[in-house]
């Protein structure tokens, strides 16, 4: 972006698409702010559909209490702290391997390393937040376990038709072979409901404005699995471990150390790049209103969002909207020259998924 103008800019254009009458495109500086800080500001410009002067508003996060007597509560806070230091330990030394040499495995996913600019092509996806919602239930799982599921499988399928040259057992070693970790942007603000822009940007409010946000690195599952809810089993698995880990916290707080003693270049260039280089693509997922919603007057269809920048070839966005999920990718095309046949993959793996859970949903009934 020319860095003499704004560090925004939007663009209206009236065209009719398959899922809208006319685009709003809007393209914003990352020093601005992060997902949660643009989605409030978003939310603070809109109004309801139904209700013209009232904001919209996002579903609450619901925090389970733990109804333990109190003789076994001190223990199980004594044991959850042990769980939390051994797992921050390991998870840190392999953020450490990572910034040093560790780097994920050559693939059709992995970028070039370099300090060129890439130009991305930025596709998307619109889906069922039912769908989604369906699997969650079956698996006593969380949306975000079940998208990384998602991605975990349209990722192997992908992957898997670019190893197709061989034989099925050669092509499931070379990819239980494949290292693939993802960087995964994590909320660090103590409340995971978007507020609106006035609350947020308040004295004392405990949803901050700006970028607040760690980077969690995700070791993804690639296999030519049978099973295809063993993905979102393995994804719900090792995000247990990355939100009991403190990972992204004391990493957010290194960095901020690390910039303000040694300046902002030298921690971009030398330490998020590298990890950005190491490792093959960046996920996010952004929770958005959940009922329908105005811009100016102007009903709104849907919301895409996404990043534009850094070594990685992959960037892939869920950004939900009332009953819909978007997916969005932003794509390398020197490195990726077919990115709707890896979204294709995407959405087939959570219909494949879902037709397993609905089949596992009837065997429980039945027995």
């Amino acid at each position: 972006m020319d860095m003499s103008k704004p560090l925004w800019e939007f663009h209206v254009l009236n065209i009719k698409t398959s899922n809208a009458e006319s685009l709003c495109i809007g393209k914003l500086h990352h020093s601005l702010g992060d997902g949660m800080s643009l989605m409030s500001l978003l939310l603070a410009i809109s109004r309801k559909t139904s209700d013209p002067e009232a904001l919209p508003t996002t579903a609450a996060t619901r925090k389970h209490v733990d109804s333990n007597d109190k003789d076994w509560w001190l223990v199980g806070r004594f044991w959850f702290m042990i769980r939390i230091i051994f797992t921050t330990v390991i998870e840190l030394f392999k953020y450490c391997l990572t910034l040093c040499f560790m780097r994920d495995t050559k693939t059709p996913l992995k970028g070039k390393t370099g300090d060129r600019v890439q130009s991305r092509k930025v596709i998307h996806r619109i889906i069922s937040l039912d769908d989604v919602k369906l699997v969650k239930n079956t698996m006593e799982m969380k949306v975000n376990d079940i998208l990384l599921g998602m991605t975990e499988a349209g990722l192997s399928r992908y992957l898997s038709r670019k190893y197709d040259e061989g034989m099925v057992v050669e092509k499931k070693k070379i990819l239980e072979k494949i290292r693939l970790r993802g960087t995964v942007i994590v909320n660090l603000r103590e409340t995971t409901k978007i507020e609106d822009l006035a609350n947020m940007m308040a004295k004392g409010s405990k949803s901050r404005w700006g970028n607040f946000v760690g980077i969690v690195i995700f070791p993804l599952w690639i296999r030519s699995e049978d099973d295809p809810l063993e993905y979102v089993q393995r994804a719900k698995s090792t995000m247990d471990i990355k939100k009991l880990s403190m990972e992204s916290l004391i990493c957010y707080g290194l960095i901020k150390f690390a910039m303000k003693m040694f300046g902002e270049k030298v921690v971009v260039e030398t330490l998020v790049k590298r990890i950005f280089d190491h490792t093959t693509l960046a996920f996010s997922n952004v929770m958005g209103p959940d009922e329908e919603t105005s811009f100016f007057g102007h009903p709104m269809s849907y919301v895409a969002a996404s990043a534009l920048g850094g070594s990685q070839a992959l960037i892939i966005h869920f950004v939900s909207y009332v009953n819909k999920i978007i997916i969005n990718l932003a794509v390398d095309t020197t490195v990726i020259p077919d990115p709707h046949l890896l979204c294709d993959d995407l959405v087939e793996s959570l219909d494949i998924i879902k037709l397993a859970a609905l089949e596992k949903g009837v065997h429980k009934m039945e027995v």
